[in-house]
């Protein structure tokens, strides 16, 4: 059954150029629509939930630079349209899987560092992605960079 729409989430790092290019692909082959999501983490995430400040504009400025981050990462895509672009904010996992059923999804587009040993104790949002998804997903292998 061809896919009529497909929603690719991406963390806006170089990396993503390659798991937006299989999604292009695949939706020229299926003639299927495109969009794009990156999912801003709240900040008390990070802190374990308990945050004796407020974070407020913090997370306002966060909000703000995706925003600008997604604009500028999609420059090179123009299927990507303003109204394809979709900053979400909370638990990645989460946030996608709500956002491919709002947009009614058919397939989720993520990349995959293929971690293992600690990191897969870890977690990764391609991972939790996979589990709880209602539609098919696609883990793109990215290389790792060797590091200099």
């Amino acid at each position: 059954m061809p896919y009529k729409h497909i929603l690719i989430a991406v963390d806006l790092t170089e990396d993503c150029h390659a798991v937006i290019q299989r999604a292009r692909d695949l939706a020229q082959c299926f003639q299927a629509q495109l969009s794009l999501t990156h999912t801003v983490e709240p900040m008390a995430m990070a802190f374990g939930g308990d945050v004796p400040m407020d974070l407020s504009a913090l997370q306002e400025q966060q909000l703000e630079q995706a925003h600008q981050r997604i604009d500028h990462f999609c420059v090179g895509y123009p299927e990507l349209t303003q109204d394809r672009r979709h900053i979400a904010y909370g638990q990645p996992r989460q946030e996608i899987h709500r956002l491919a059923s709002e947009l009614g999804c058919d397939l989720i587009v993520v990349g995959s560092h293929g971690r293992h040993g600690l990191s897969l104790l870890l977690g990764s949002t391609s991972n939790d992605v996979l589990h709880g998804a209602f539609c098919d997903v696609l883990a793109v292998h990215l290389n790792k960079q060797p590091s200099k």
